[in-house]
Formats: structure tokens, sequence, C-alpha cells
């Protein structure tokens, strides 16, 4: 097991990991929206979703891989009237075979955001057996 860190993206906001490499994949912990120094985004939620996959992306390339090699999201939702937007912005960052997703509605996310997002996607510089 590898711990991934960046600067390009908000720091850890407890006692977790921005990922972990492991066995041919990496964990990302959920991205919200904070620029890497660390401010919240108080945009719409075109905003929020577009800085949750932009920290993403930091801590995937981080890692030595990218949006593209992603394989599942989650995207945890306060507020499902959202997902349509969302929907909008997410295909903004994705081309072409989506990853496998899952969208859920919870009550509240930290920092009172909107979106969070988290990831697995392979870690590029392995050899798979399948």
């Amino acid at each position: 097991m590898t711990r991934v860190t960046t600067e390009n993206a908000p720091a850890a906001i407890g006692p977790y990991s921005q990922a972990i490499k492991a066995n041919g994949f990496i964990f990302t912990s959920g991205q919200i929206p904070l620029t890497p120094d660390g401010k919240l985004v108080e945009g719409d939620i075109h905003e929020q979703t577009r800085q949750v996959l932009t920290n993403l992306n930091a801590v995937l390339e981080a890692a030595g891989s990218s949006l593209e090699h992603i394989v599942k999201t989650t995207i945890y939702l306060t507020n499902m009237d959202d997902f349509i937007a969302v929907n909008t912005v997410y295909a903004e960052f994705f081309a072409g075979a989506y990853p496998a997703r899952s969208t859920v509605a919870v009550k509240t996310l930290p920092k009172n955001v909107q979106i969070e997002i988290d990831a697995i996607a392979l870690d590029v510089g392995q050899e798979y057996h399948f």
C-alpha cells in the first residue's frame, strides 16, 4: 500500500489520506468543493462539481493515473434535484466510456457542501492479469 498526497488538491480535513494505491488500484477519499488552499467554493452546484472533479483529477495525477482510468465513482448529493446539473458537469470531465457510478442522496456532507465524489481508478503503472 502506498499513500498518495498532493498540494494540487485540498489536504485531508481528518485522519485519512487523499488516496491509497493498493493491488493495482487507486482508492480516493471523497473530494468536496474546496480549493487546494482549503477555501470553500461558494458557487452553485455546477461550480462545486467542477471543483470536486478538478480535485479528484489532481489526486489521481499525483498517483500516476487520471480521470480516464477511473472504473467507479460514487457521488453523494444533499439534494437529488441537483442530479441533472451534476450530470452536465460530470460529462465535461469524462469522454467516451464512462466509469460505473452510484449516486446517493445524503442528509449532510462535511462543511455543509452540496456534493462529494470518490473514485476507484486503475494504477496505470501496474501490469494487469484478468
